[in-house]
This record gives structure tokens, sequence and C-alpha cells, in this order.
């Protein structure tokens, strides 16, 4: 895999477009379609997009990530989203699940705490391509957890997990990396410094 080539999306956002114009029940600030703006330029680059997401609790990071995942299923790619924590992947999922049940999107919840029976099922939707939209702790990089086509991967809270399991996730793709967005509250040098790797 070439670091640089990245997954080139290309097709028009029906999803995307649908969910602005007839379920979003407020108007994007200026800062969130700035950044989606210059996110939706990464993704048609044809180069791996790698970028940072900063703003405060609050600020809107969750419904710019959703309107990105969107632009993957419209691209017919599934995206994952990562978080340091059981409970705060947990609120991811609560709060996308409620956005993706408006447009008929099915998501899934991948723990540490998922039973077994559980996971069996999740991992059958997943490589079929039915969950479009995983969301989950360490448990995302399990060997057992293969998706159809991974197209996006964002991670919450990026300097609390290690090069080695961000990389690991990175490549749980058919051919090239799939685009990264990362979000964070806490600019850190350390976050920034990932950036890099």
């Amino acid at each position: 895999k070439e670091v640089n080539h990245g997954i080139k999306f290309t097709t028009n956002n029906i999803s995307y477009t649908h969910f602005i114009n007839q379920q979003l029940a407020f108007k994007l600030t200026n800062a969130q379609e700035k950044v989606l703006e210059e996110i939706s330029s990464d993704l048609y680059s044809g180069k791996q997009m790698n970028r940072l997401l900063q703003g405060d609790v609050g600020s809107g990071k969750t419904i710019v990530a959703f309107l990105t995942v969107l632009r993957a299923i419209d691209n017919n790619y599934q995206a994952s989203l990562m978080a340091p924590t059981e409970i705060l992947a947990i609120q991811h999922y609560i709060g996308l699940k409620e956005l993706a049940d408006k447009i008929n999107i099915q998501i899934g919840l991948l723990t540490g705490s998922t039973p077994k029976k559980e996971r069996i099922e999740l991992h059958k939707k997943l490589l079929s391509g039915d969950i479009k939209l995983l969301i989950g702790t360490h448990a995302l990089i399990e060997d057992t957890v293969a998706f159809n086509n991974l197209g996006l991967v964002i991670i919450d809270e990026q300097h609390r997990f290690g090069v080695a399991q961000r990389a690991k996730l990175w490549t749980k793709t058919k051919e090239v990396y799939p685009h990264v967005l990362v979000m964070t509250a806490t600019p850190i040098p350390r976050t920034l410094d990932m950036r890099l790797d």
C-alpha cells in the first residue's frame, strides 16, 4: 500500500444531501461548513485524508463526523469509529444511531462487553456490508473483525491510542488505506505529533 495513495470518492452524495436537506434539525455553523468543504476536498483528491478535527465538547464534531460517514456510504464504503473507553463508545453509538435511523442506515457497537452471540452476528453483518458504521473500543482492531469495504476510519481522542493500535485499524482494507479523521477536544502536543506518524 502506498502511504499517500487513498480512495477517491466520486459519486453524488445522495444520503449526504438528503440528510442535510430533510433530516438535519438545525443549520450548520460557518465553521462546520468550512470543515466539511475541506474534508470533501480531501475525499475527492485521490490521496489518503489524514485530518485532525479539534473542537470543544459540544462544538459539533459529531455531526461533522456523521456527515463524513454519509459521504463514505454514498461511495459504497463502510466506516468505523474507535473511542478510548466503552462509556464514550456507547455515547457515540446512542447519538449516531439516532441520526442513522432517520435514513435507515444500520450501525453497530462492538466493545469488550459485547456478548459472544452478538459478536458473531455483528461480524456477519459487517462482512456482508449490512453494517455501514461500526462504533467501538479497542475491540475494533481484533483480528476477527473484518470489514466488507472499509473506506473511513474515525478515531476519537487519538492520543489515548498507540501507533500500532491505530495502524492495525487502518490496514483492515483491501488495497489502499482508508481515509482517517481524528477528533479531539484536547489539542495537546502529543496529538499533533501523532499527525506526523
